[in-house]
Order: C-alpha cells, then structure tokens, then sequence
C-alpha cells in the first residue's frame, strides 16, 4: 500500500484541511519524483456569501499559524484578511483591560470563510477557504463540485457515489469534511468508525457597519470573561463591516444567548441602546471536543477536525498540523493502517494529550468566572504588567496564548504553574478583598 507514479487520491472537503492536505501531497511527491492525480470533492461555492459558502467557523488565523504557513511559501493576501487583530481586550463585570501583541504586530488575522455574510452589500471579501482551494488547485487538483453521497470499499480500494457520478480506484482517501457533515455518518458502521465527540456553539455576523466596528471594537477582539453558566468563551471579533460573535461552551442554546447580550457588562460595551437585529447571518454548528478513536484505516485517513482538533481554539491551525502529518505518513511510509498509526498517530495523539491540559485550564478558568474575587485578581495583575516593563507580563502572556491558541495548552499551564505566578496572582485576588473598585484600562 505505497503512492506510485499514476496513483489516484479523493479527498472529501476543500477546506483549510483538504486543501493544504492536498498542497502539502503534491508537493512531498514531487519531491520524491511520482505523479499523482488528487480529485477534492467539494460541493460548495466559498465565492458564495452566507450558508452556501460558509464553513461555519469564527474567522480567526492565529499568529503561529501565520508564521507556520509563512515557512510554506503561503501568504495570505491582505484581500484575504478583513482586518489585523493587534489586542485582546479582556471585558468582566470587575472591569475591562486592553492586552497587547507581545511584538506590537498585527499578526493575527481576522478572515471570513466565506465571501462574506447574508446580506452583505458589497462582494469586496474574498475568502480565505477558496484561497487555500486554489492553492491545491494549481498545484494539480481537481475540483469536482459534487456532494458525496456513499463511500464503499471495492476490490481493496476506496469507491465514491455523488449525486451524479461513481468514482472508484483510488489508492487513498482522505475525509476532511469536518464534523458538521453529513459524511462521517457513513463511516461509522462498516469502517469502524467513531466520529469526534462534539457540543453546540453559536456564531453570528452583526452588521455594525464599518464607521461603528473601527470606533467601538478597533483592532482588538474583545473576551468576555463572565459567570454565565455552561458558557466558556465569549468573543466579538472584528472585520470589515461586519463583527462576529462567537459563544462556545456546553451547548449554547437561545436562553444562553440571551443571558450573555443581556449581562451588564456586554451591554455597558455595546452602543447605546443596540440590539441584535433580526434575520441575521448566524449558526449553531457542532465544534470537536474529544478526537476520533483511531481516525485512520487501511487507505483512509481522516484529517481536521473529523480526526482530531484542538480544543475551542485554532482549529485551522490544528487541521495545518494535521493534514500535513497525513500527507508526509501517505508519501514516505504508505496508505495502510499500520503505516498511518506509524506516521500520523504521534501528531493526532499530541493534540489529544494537550487537550487534555487544555480541558484542565478550562476547568480553572471556570473557577475564576464564577469566583468574583478571582476575577478582579486577574484584572488587577493584567493591568499591572501592561503598565510596566514590557518583558515582565506572565499573566497577559498566558491570557494571550489561551485565547489566541498561538501556543500549546501545556506550554500555558507551566508557565501558570510557576511559583512566581501564582503568588503575584494570589496578592493580586487578597487585595481585591479589600476593594470593591473595578479597575478599568482600555
């Protein structure tokens, strides 16, 4: 089970994870000189605005992941990125605090995956998922725009029904749907497969306009650190004219929703008297929390989050990881079973270990938010160090790492674990004891 000269690989999903997929397979057989032919199936238009182009996801590209496509040759285009996130402004009930990039750069690009929201005036945006598509595409792939109905095994090889047509005879198939599609269902009976265990989040485009979105949200992605039960993370971030919202944690739901614009905390930020209008761009897709089992077989492997992801933050980033992990185990050590758990498993496994970190700091940062006082610990810190010297700033440092996802959850916990840390922290909630000032520095 080896890729040669004239071998033939499907791909279901031409988004970040099949597409670089893709890109990252042409380019490893070049370099071991076999041609290959790489048919991505794609039923979607991402020159559509709206759910037709859509694949569900907040828009944010984290500055590792900016860095890493860097090292490849690929650089987003400035049409591409709706705006550069140069802060992070971390907003509780205890008061609000702007955190800034380490190196002052604006690094982190808010993207649509799209062509832009329902609703959009004007078709200026371009979208970041058919950038990445065409990118396979002039490398040699094949967009075949059809919506894959059954996937079957025959004489040894992976076989594919679309709505119009049978494809048969590929040496590997890579499944980069994402969790949200209809096509894992088919795996889960006679390829043994168990699909990603997932929760409900929620993801809205508000149409502030762009004089609004540059006066009240700037560069900065605002977080919302509030006790709201079942609710984890709570963002707005910034694009051209219009600002997504993005709620994630255990299945949001409508009361959730409206518990979170209502809090007065959000409402102090928003402008005067706004309200979320009707008919809005907005989703309520299944995101990955716990990886599949074991997400590959024999010529077959799952990548992105059908595989394993990272938890609630870059996703892109961990379908780069991913995906290029496949295509690096596909070219130099097979298609089977054996040689994906070979090649592929150690990076599917990294992820699920530091995610499992990942869920402990969770678990922390649930502690905070429902702890006041712990709160306006973490407020004081951070406006503390953002008033001093530059290099000595451990909690904003932490704070940004968490919410951008430019670092490894285990890297953040160690750095939180720190003696240091933890007793300029606990000074920090003994002192909000004895205040019950909030501390604002925006």
């Amino acid at each position: 089970m080896q890729l040669q000269d004239k071998s033939r690989v499907a791909v279901i999903g031409g988004g970040p994870a099949g597409s670089l997929f893709s890109f990252f397979l042409f380019n490893l057989a070049d370099a071991v000189g076999i041609n290959i032919s790489v048919d991505i199936f794609e039923s979607k238009n991402f020159l559509n605005p709206g759910p037709r182009g859509c694949n569900y996801c907040g828009g944010i590209i984290s500055e590792s992941l900016v860095q890493m496509l860097a090292t490849e040759g690929i650089n987003i285009p400035e049409k591409v990125v709706q705006r550069g996130i140069d802060s992070y402004t971390l907003h509780t009930d205890k008061g609000s605090v702007r955190i800034e990039t380490p190196l002052h750069e604006k690094r982190i690009a808010a993207i649509h995956r799209g062509s832009g929201p329902k609703g959009i005036k004007e078709l200026n945006v371009q979208s970041f998922d058919n950038f990445l598509l065409n990118l396979a595409r002039e490398k040699g792939a094949s967009l075949i725009q059809e919506r894959v109905v059954n996937v079957e095994i025959s004489d040894g090889f992976p076989l594919l029904k679309t709505t119009e047509n049978i494809y048969k005879n590929y040496d590997l198939l890579a499944v980069a749907c994402g969790v949200n599609s209809h096509v894992l269902k088919m795996f889960q009976n006679d390829f043994g497969y168990k699909p990603p265990h997932t929760t409900r989040t929620y993801i809205c485009e508000l149409p502030f306009g762009k004089d609004i979105v540059n006066s009240y949200f700037g560069n900065s992605m605002h977080v919302f650190l509030l006790d709201i039960a079942r609710l984890k993370f709570a963002a707005f971030i910034p694009k051209g004219d219009f600002v997504t919202l993005c709620l994630i944690g255990r299945d949001i739901n409508r009361e959730l929703i409206n518990t979170f614009l209502s809090d007065s905390a959000v409402k102090d930020f928003l402008p005067d008297g706004w309200q979320i209008p009707d008919n809005i761009c907005h989703c309520s897709p299944e995101i990955s929390i716990e990886g599949a089992s074991e997400p590959y077989a024999d010529r077959i492997v799952f990548i992105g989050d059908s595989g394993v992801t990272r938890l609630y933050k870059d996703g892109i980033g961990a379908a780069y990881r991913t995906s290029k992990a496949a295509a690096r185990t596909a070219i130099f050590d097979g298609v089977s079973a054996k040689a994906f758990k070979k090649g592929y498993k150690p990076t599917c496994d990294k992820l699920l270990w530091d995610n499992r970190i990942g869920k402990f700091i969770y678990f922390v940062t649930g502690i905070i938010q429902r702890a006041g006082i712990a709160r306006s610990g973490v407020i004081k810190m951070v406006v503390r160090e953002q008033e001093g010297e530059k290099n000595e700033r451990p909690m904003s440092a932490v704070l940004w790492d968490t919410f951008t996802g430019s670092a490894p959850y285990k890297e953040v916990f160690l750095r939180s674990i720190k003696p240091s840390f933890i007793i300029t922290l606990l000074t920090d909630v003994i002192s909000g004891v004895f205040s019950s000032e909030t501390t604002t520095k925006i």
